[in-house]
Order: C-alpha cells, then structure tokens, then sequence
C-alpha cells in the first residue's frame, strides 16, 4: 500500500519555501510545515510525483496520489523526525463543495473505547502521535469503524453486507477450532479458484475478527444492533488514512471514511511454556507480563484437548512449544498507584500463527496429570505445611521428612508447594546446583550458597535478593522473617546492613543475563558467549 511518501525537494528549495508565506510553523511541535498547492501529478517509477506551482515537488504512493487534483492544497513536515510508516500529511479538497473531502494521514497510536458526542453520536477518539500539523486526534463514529473493520464488502451497505460466517461457511455457533478449520479450508479453494488478492484478504480480516473472543463479541453485537458500539481492532497503533473534514480550531480531524489502515507489525519466534497458558473449554491464552505480549490459542491450533481443569496441575508441565507469528501493537489500560495507566502490548495475529509440539509433548502430558492425581488428594496435608512455612522458614529436609509423615509419596519435591505457575524453573534450578541448603518461607526460597544468601520467591515479576553469608544463619532468619522487603530495600532501622543484603538481581527477559550477572556476584567465571544466548 505504501503510505510513506518520497520527497525529492532539494536543500536549496527547501529553503525558499521555508521563507516562502506557504511556510508555517505549528505552535508547540516546533516543526516546519509546508503548504503548497497542487498543479499536476505525474506518475514517476512506482511512485507518483506531485508538482507544486513553485516547480518543486514530493513523490507520493499511488494510492495515496488518486485522492489529490490540481487545485488541491497540500500540508507536510518540511523536516521529519523519522521516517515511520503513516508520515503525516493533510490534503485540503479543492472541490470539497461538490461533495469530495479532505484527506489525512497519519500515524496513530491508543484509539480509545467509544463514547457519545454532543448529539448522542458514538464515536472514537484515537491519538495522533507527531502532531506536527496540529491535529492532536481523530474522531471516527463507530458506524465508520463497523463499515471499514466489520464488513466483508466495503462498497456494499451494512443490511446487504455477507456475513463473515458466511464468508467461512461456519455457523455463527461454531467453535474457535472450528473456524480456523474453515479458514484453512475456504484459503485453500480459493487459491485453487485463482482468487483475487482482495477475496483473500477480506477472508483473512473475517477470521482475524472471529479468532479473537473481544471483535468476535463486538461483532456478533453489530450482527444484532448496527448503532451498538464498535471497536476499533486492537486499540489502533499504526498508520491510519481517512477521509473527512478538520475542526475549525485545527486540532481535531472528524472523519467520515477510512480509506485504509496498516497496523504496526512485528515476526517474532517464541518458545511458550505450557504452564503460562490460562486454559478455558475452547481457547488458551498466552500473556508475557514481562515483554507485554499475548497470544491466543484454540484446539485446531494447539490440538492437546484441554479443558479448564488444566489451570490446576499446568505448574507441573515443563514443555514448551514454538510459536512463530507476526504480533500488532495493541493496548491494555493497568491501575498503578490509583491512576489509569496505558501500556502498549503486541497482539498475534490469529492468521499468521504457526505452533511446533515436543514430539514428547503427549508423554510430558500423561506425566504431569498423573503427579496431580497422585498427589491431589494430599490436598489437606500440603495446606498444613503452607501454614507450617508460614509462620517461619523451614529446611526442604525438614519438610520432606514432614511430608513422608503425613502419607505423602517420597518422589514429591517440597518446592511445590509455594510454586507459582508462571515462575521459570531456570532460576530455580541455577540457585539449587549451587545452594547447600533450601529453606522454605511463605511464598520464598532461600537458598544458602557457599559465599551469598538468596531469597528467591517463585513467581513472575519478582527479583533475586543476594545478602552476605551471615556468620550464624539462624540469627539471619530469625531477623528477616520479621522484616519486608520494603524494609530491607528502604533499610528502616538499619536492617539491610544487619542482614549484610548486597542488591537485587532483576529477572528480566533474558535469563540467561540474569545468570551472567549472578556469577559475576558469586566470583564464577562468566562464559560470556553462553549468557548471551
């Protein structure tokens, strides 16, 4: 599509029309803005070179050039930031009064839940992100995001629209799995058929609506109620160019068609653990916390037939899968310090993922749900031992010698019973090759190690404490089982430096940086090659 455009105006023209009255600059963006009028086009290679009456001239996408005539006013950066997709321009309509409107262009990001203007219209607002014409936001109603998003046929009204179960041949009741089956399928025959770009494309955009439970919801809503509100897909984030009018302060463009919207994208290849899905009867999702990404997985996808009871043994599957996809910005809004905040995530996209199983992945199944069986009626006995760890650390001995007390079979590992599902056994494991002795405590490990004492707690987000080898270790305990970590990290009362506490150790995305800078502390000698990969 192309909506970067090229301008070839050279350091000598730039400068006449930075003196030229067609020069303006936007208060508090500080960015030269070039207006011009149009007095040709011409096509230029794979481009199409807009000439201005001045003889200088810019090089636009063929797409983007069809909505300018001669007479037409023209607004750009004379000087760019960067060079992203969705560069801003602003095509005032010299025939606007017969009808046509002006274009605009931009790169967008948060394109906020709709809302209802001042006549009861719904409408939502998404953030211009340069601004360096001036226009802060873009007004869309929902009925232009439904026609633009929400249709399988953009030139046909919404009553004589194909549905997009139709489009699958799927009914509106089929199931995640099912629908990517008839995807599949219906993709296969038409390129069989010789089908045009444009048929697969709008067969993909229906399935990508229908994959994700959030559009499939607003979807099935619209399907009911064409006025019920319509989300923008995935909250924006990419280029986005619309047909409209600008308000009359400059700040606001009220547009009253999309002409097109690339979202920003991104392949990546993961390797998932099980144990970080959450599972319900007809799909799973993914969620990283760390590196703010989700995917969602249904059975025809991911074909292990799980249910729901999954998320109550999952701690104990140790597989991954590979996962290549391609992911879209998207947005989730968190409360941090009773403020709203906004944080941008990638989103895969449901048609261009691929998964690769363990060729075990069924032995690693059968072991981890027989262990939950084994064990789950140990219920009642791993709960007295919570409240055991609870009231004061305990030796893994120790408690292993408590558990074969109550009947619990000698192969269950006694770290399990803080363990959280979304914890890495990497660190787990490193700290335990190098740890004389483990103690259990609340929700944390600490681990007595040759020269260091560390506290680990066995869950996402959380870092690793390092504090010197104390000279009596039943004193270090006794001390910092009555402390929090705050205490310790703010040192009230001097209890950082009484329990000799060296720094953290943040886990962050790449373990093995983490182990990296955990041998540097322990004296180790780093293999730099390995902690990078």
């Amino acid at each position: 599509m192309g909506h970067l455009f090229e301008r070839i105006l050279t350091p000598v023209v730039r400068s006449a029309i930075a003196m030229a009255t067609g020069t303006v600059i936007v208060e508090g963006t500080r960015a030269e803005v070039c207006q011009r009028k149009v007095v040709s086009t011409a096509h230029a290679d794979e481009k199409v070179e807009c000439i201005f009456g001045d003889g200088s001239s810019i090089r636009l996408s063929s797409f983007l050039a069809s909505f300018i005539s001669a007479g037409d006013e023209v607004r750009f950066p004379l000087v760019f930031e960067s060079a992203d997709a969705g560069t801003e321009i602003h095509i005032g309509n010299a025939r606007s009064q017969q009808g046509r409107r002006d274009i605009y262009q931009a790169s967008i990001g948060y394109a906020a839940h709709p809302k209802k203007d001042k006549r009861g219209n719904l409408f939502v607002s998404a953030q211009v992100l340069s601004q360096h014409l001036g226009i802060s936001a873009i007004h869309i109603r929902c009925e232009t995001l439904r026609d633009y998003f929400y249709t399988g046929n953009r030139r046909r009204a919404w009553n004589r629209q194909p549905t997009f179960y139709e489009l699958l041949r799927v009914s509106p009741n089929a199931s995640p799995a099912e629908i990517r089956v008839a995807f599949k399928l219906r993709t296969l025959e038409l390129r069989a058929a010789r089908a045009s770009p444009k048929d697969l494309s709008t067969l993909e955009r229906a399935f990508n609506i229908l994959a994700q439970p959030e559009l499939r919801s607003c979807y099935d809503a619209l399907s009911g109620d064409p006025e019920s509100l319509t989300l923008f897909p995935h909250g924006g984030f990419g280029s986005l160019l619309v047909a409209g009018n600008l308000s009359r302060d400059g700040a606001t463009f009220y547009a009253t068609r999309i002409l097109s919207f690339l979202p920003e994208r991104r392949h990546r290849y993961l390797r998932v653990p099980l144990r970080k899905l959450t599972f319900y009867s007809d799909h799973a999702i993914y969620r990283d916390t760390r590196r703010h990404l989700e995917v969602v997985f249904d059975s025809a996808l991911l074909p292990l037939t799980w249910d729901a009871t999954w998320n109550q043994w999952k701690h104990l599957l140790g597989a991954k899968v590979a996962v290549r996809c391609t992911f879209i910005q998207s947005g989730k809004y968190r409360r941090r310090r009773d403020e709203w905040e906004l944080v941008q995530w990638e989103t895969a996209l449901p048609s261009r993922i691929e998964v690769k199983l363990p060729a075990d992945i069924a032995n690693q199944i059968g072991k981890a749900r027989n262990d939950h069986h084994r064990f789950g009626q140990f219920a009642d006995a791993l709960e007295c031992l919570r409240t055991r760890i609870e009231a004061g650390p305990v030796e893994s001995a120790t408690l292993k010698k408590m558990c074969g007390d109550l009947g619990i079979p000698g192969d269950f590992d006694v770290a399990q019973i803080t363990w959280k599902p979304d914890y890495d056994a990497f660190f787990y494991r490193q700290l335990c090759r190098r740890a004389r002795r483990l103690y259990l405590f609340r929700s944390e490990y600490i681990f007595d190690l040759e020269n260091v004492t560390v506290v680990e707690t066995p869950q996402l987000g959380h870092a690793t404490y390092l504090f010197t080898k104390p000279a009596n270790m039943g004193q270090f305990l006794a001390v910092y089982s009555s402390v929090t970590k705050e205490d310790i990290r703010q040192n009230r009362e001097n209890v950082a430096e009484r329990l000799g506490f060296l720094g953290r150790l943040i886990h962050g995305v790449n373990p093995r940086a983490w182990l990296k800078e955990l041998k540097e502390r322990l004296g180790e000698v780093v293999d730099y090659a390995e902690a990078e990969k």
